[in-house]
């Protein structure tokens, strides 16, 4: 278990997620380390992983253990999406040019997909989301994670 959230280690901040992500995203939960949140583009399965640690904006600026839990947290993620979405491909990225707070970016692709082989950023128009989509891709994902016996609170 992680014990560094404590804010002598952070400078005295408090973790808070970026206002872009708050725009963007819907927050589903949070594993060890990381809030899990859900793009609101329906063009794809999009979840992105947010380590709750303030003034974070590098993979490299945190502490051995958090990097190591980040991993694992990124890796449950990934096997919950390719058995939920049988994707051709899922795109991991941690880009921060737009955001500089942390995040990873986890996105199944798909050969037929509407930016395929392209990045989806900027490609395309983002597609909303109506709600029983929505909550059935946060639910399918939230078994298939407990699934792996681990629980997003």
């Amino acid at each position: 278990m992680i014990t560094y959230i404590g804010t002598e280690q952070r400078g005295n901040k408090l973790f808070k997620l970026h206002s872009q992500l708050t725009k963007d995203t819907i927050y589903i939960g949070k594993f060890e380390l990381s809030q899990l949140l859900i793009h609101k583009d329906a063009n794809y399965p999009w979840f992105i992983l947010v380590p709750m640690l303030p003034n974070i904006s590098e993979i490299h600026h945190l502490l051995s253990d958090e990097a190591i839990q980040l991993i694992k947290e990124s890796n449950l993620l990934s096997e919950a999406m390719s058995e939920i979405f049988a994707p051709d491909k899922i795109n991991i990225a941690a880009l921060g040019n737009m955001v500089p707070q942390l995040h990873l970016h986890h996105v199944a692709r798909y050969k037929n997909d509407i930016s395929w082989p392209n990045p989806i950023w900027g490609n395309k128009p983002s597609t909303k989301y109506n709600k029983k989509n929505l909550k059935f891709r946060i639910e399918s994902l939230v078994l298939a994670i407990s699934r792996k016996g681990y629980n997003i609170i």
